[in-house]
């Protein structure tokens, strides 16, 4: 099947108020449901864990000849809405679909998204797979068929404070600035609570709204009370804000790290050279060494990726392809589609591939200590892995240079 084809047929199934089709494992074909932002706030990294999503597909249906489950022959399909960055609306598509008769679902991104759709598919029965929320909410509310992939908000800053705690000079003081939402505000208190373990002060915790269009008086503060690291648990588009703020007023610091948006083409597009020297969270690396029977190794997965699609490759995409991975592989060890068959595989899985060591927690989580973040720096334009030490492809550059010598 050629690429184009490929995308068309996809794509077509994935239209606002399509019928959904046939419950996963029907005549053959095992299909997923689902929805993802492809338009709106959230649509930059939603097009990217789709492309994942998508990739994932066309390389089992097409290199691997499908997936025998049970005996029998499955090839893959996507049903997938644009939810359009809105919690309201993806509601209403996943119960669509629920009513339908689909049993597997895959998640959209962002928890604003995911907490209401995985009640969703809970209270009915069925099961989600997702790369797209982290806010505890979501495993910690006693929920049984929901798994993700990166381990909680408040897990996922232990790497970050290591990093930390490895340069030279020291990291003292830190500054927090975090969104009010479902997954900001926890990740935040996770990092305040990580950093304080480690005897590293806190100078500043600063709260903006969930949508917000200036941050200049939280700047001054910055600028005032300057800390080693200013740490932003914070939405792509409010990162590239505070970014673009930082450089217009001045505003320097030794360390600026954004835990989403810098790993984004649109962070790099909109940025140029102020991007360098920016730190972020990635949960996967094509630099990293990691492999196993889907895609083989991470640099593998890259060169597949590359050849298929055009968009510029992060992270996201590998996490949105492991999701399909693990739920084949589960399905595959339970022998059978069986909703609950799947889910006890599921909740049992511990396996290596192209993303890493994939297990959950009790409650559903990515497990903090195979699935936590790596942490990656702009430099020269290029994404390099600067920690931990045994995955890193460079040093970090701290203190990075200020924002006129990176003009």
């Amino acid at each position: 099947m050629r690429r184009r084809t490929f995308l068309q047929g996809t794509t077509a199934a994935m239209i606002a108020g399509a019928v959904p089709k046939l419950a996963f494992g029907q005549d053959n074909t095992i299909t997923f449901g689902g929805s993802i932002p492809m338009t709106g706030a959230a649509a930059e990294t939603g097009q990217n864990v789709l492309q994942g999503y998508q990739c994932a597909v066309k390389f089992i249906n097409e290199e691997m000849g499908g997936v025998e489950i049970g005996g029998q022959n499955y090839q893959l399909d996507l049903n997938l809405f644009d939810d359009a960055s809105d919690p309201a609306r993806a509601t209403t598509l996943i119960q669509r679909q629920v009513d339908e008769g689909i049993n597997f679902f895959l998640g959209s991104f962002g928890s604003n998204i995911v907490l209401p759709t995985c009640s969703i598919t809970e209270a009915a029965g069925r099961i989600m797979v997702q790369a797209g929320g982290g806010s505890d909410l979501i495993f910690t509310q006693g929920r049984k068929r929901v798994f993700g992939i990166f381990p909680r908000a408040s897990r996922q800053f232990v790497s970050s404070v290591d990093m930390f705690a490895s340069l030279d000079p020291a990291v003292k003081t830190v500054s927090i600035i975090y969104t009010n939402d479902a997954f900001s505000e926890f990740q935040a208190k996770g990092a305040h609570a990580s950093l304080e373990e480690a005897g590293i002060e806190v100078l500043d915790y600063i709260a903006l709204p969930a949508e917000v269009s200036d941050v200049s008086n939280v700047l001054t503060s910055v600028r005032e009370n300057t800390p080693d690291v200013l740490v932003c648990t914070t939405h792509d588009q409010t990162s590239i804000l505070i970014a673009r703020q930082m450089v217009s007023t001045n505003t320097n610091v030794p360390m600026l790290y954004q835990t989403l948006g810098p790993q984004t083409s649109a962070f790099q597009d909109a940025l140029g050279n102020y991007a360098n020297g920016v730190v972020t969270q990635a949960y996967w690396s094509e630099r990293a060494p990691f492999s196993g029977d889907y895609f083989g190794s991470a640099a593998d997965f890259a060169e597949y990726f590359r050849a298929n699609f055009d968009r510029e490759l992060t992270y996201h995409m590998a996490s949105g392809a492991v999701c399909i991975v693990v739920y084949i592989e589960a399905a595959k060890r339970a022998g059978s589609l069986d909703v609950d068959a799947v889910r006890d595989a599921l909740s049992a899985i511990d396996f290596e591939c192209f993303y890493g060591h994939v297990r959950f927690t009790e409650d559903g989580d990515g497990d903090a200590s195979l699935l936590g973040p790596l942490l990656i720096q702009r430099q020269d334009g290029e994404m390099e892995v600067i920690a931990p030490p045994d995955g890193a492809s460079a040093d970090p550059i701290y203190p990075a240079p200020t924002w006129e010598e990176r003009a």
